[in-house]
């Protein structure tokens, strides 16, 4: 009987896998996917728990991959959801719960199709599904440890289709072939605190923040290149800490978190923030500090062969030709790249993260027949 992937995605919501927690969710695939002849190991790491299902001969000549996380972000307060968080709720047309859209549909729907497709038509290769429970927080043990587990047993995939929801607001529109680079920087600038009467006996820290702040975020990175927009700068907190009106403070903390797009480098983001730095320093006569963190380096997969392959059978199942896009923010695909060209596809992504998370009922099995259709096409 084939595998039904709305009510598979119900199950899946009813785990309660708010990162780091398992939730039963992987466990519940992992029998599904035995079941359904796979074999499947769990690859956890750090705490976190992943799952890598494969079926068809280890080293084929091709293998298709398919990457999703059953991890979600916590509810926020309860009090604010019309329907129980976790119940999977039927109301009008969609299903109601956290990670209904982000992204166990869409785990349920490439599940569902991998399972029957191997039943139906055994293909001449080989089909992965790499999932993690650690997409929503720092990502450290999730399709990283997969990805290292993968390189030390010889496993792999040839390409890879990233599961995340990518349509803005109808089914079929968008379809993700790269993302902007991620990282966040924090700043901390320190003067000499004294009385507000007597600023000359002080050295302020809040103007030189200004003029660093001021020249970061009025800087324009660059126009946009082939496949992206704009990067862009988001100044996201500027504080003191001083409750005090008469008192100048000693330092001053601000943090900033950069988009990127293929025209930069962390490192030259980096270099950029180090030579504003230095400049404020020496201008004020402050103390300077300055912490980094990537979240991610930009990257595209140049439109071809797999972009092609899932535009047409998204396009024979919506009768919308997606838009190849990399807007957007980070997503697992970013590890995914250094190891096979990887694209994405999914659902509508309106309400992910959102209190009262829903997906359409329907879009469900629509995805499914979508991602039945890529495989039938890649193996054909």
């Amino acid at each position: 009987m084939p595998i039904n992937p709305v009510a598979l995605t119900a199950d899946l919501i009813r785990c309660p896998s708010v990162t780091p927690a398992e939730g039963g969710a992987l466990v519940l695939l992992e029998k599904l996917l035995t079941d359904g002849g796979f074999t499947c190991t769990r690859v956890d790491r750090g705490g976190i728990a992943n799952l890598y299902a494969r079926w068809g001969r280890q080293g084929a000549n091709r293998t298709f991959g398919f990457n999703g996380h059953t991890d979600v972000v916590p509810i926020g307060n309860r009090d604010d959801w019309s329907v129980d968080p976790f119940g999977a709720e039927i109301k009008d047309g969609f299903m109601y719960g956290r990670g209904a859209t982000d992204m166990k549909s869409g785990v349920a729907a490439f599940a569902a199709a991998a399972i029957d497709f191997v039943a139906d038509t055994p293909p001449d290769g080989a089909i992965v599904l790499a999932i993690t429970g650690d997409e929503e927080a720092d990502a450290l043990d999730g399709t990283t440890a997969l990805l290292d587990w993968m390189a030390t047993n010889n496993e792999a995939m040839t390409v890879c289709l990233v599961g995340e929801p990518t349509c803005p607001n109808e089914m079929g529109e968008t379809m993700k072939i790269g993302r902007r680079g991620s990282l966040t920087a924090w700043f901390t600038v320190r003067g000499e605190q004294g009385h507000s009467a007597y600023p000359h006996r002080a050295n302020n820290p809040l103007p030189a923040m200004a003029r660093l702040v001021d020249r970061l975020s009025s800087h324009a990175l660059d126009q946009g290149t082939d496949h992206f927009d704009p990067s862009t700068l988001a100044v996201v907190t500027i504080d003191t800490g001083n409750p005090a009106t008469n008192v100048i403070p000693a330092s001053c903390n601000a943090t900033v978190n950069v988009r990127f797009n293929d025209a930069h480098s962390s490192q030259s983001i980096i270099d950029w923030f180090a030579d504003e730095v230095a400049l404020i320093k020496d201008t004020f006569g402050v103390d300077t500090d300055m912490k980094v963190k990537v979240s991610g380096e930009s990257f595209v997969t140049p439109p071809g062969a797999l972009s092609d392959l899932v535009a047409k059978a998204v396009k024979a199942e919506t009768g919308r030709t997606p838009e190849l896009s990399t807007s957007g923010g980070t997503s697992d695909a970013r590890f995914v790249k250094d190891h096979c060209p990887v694209v994405e596809f999914g659902l509508v992504g309106k309400t992910m993260h959102q209190v009262d998370e829903r997906v359409a009922v329907d879009q469900i099995g629509q995805l499914k027949s979508i991602y039945t259709r890529i495989l039938r096409d890649y193996f054909a």
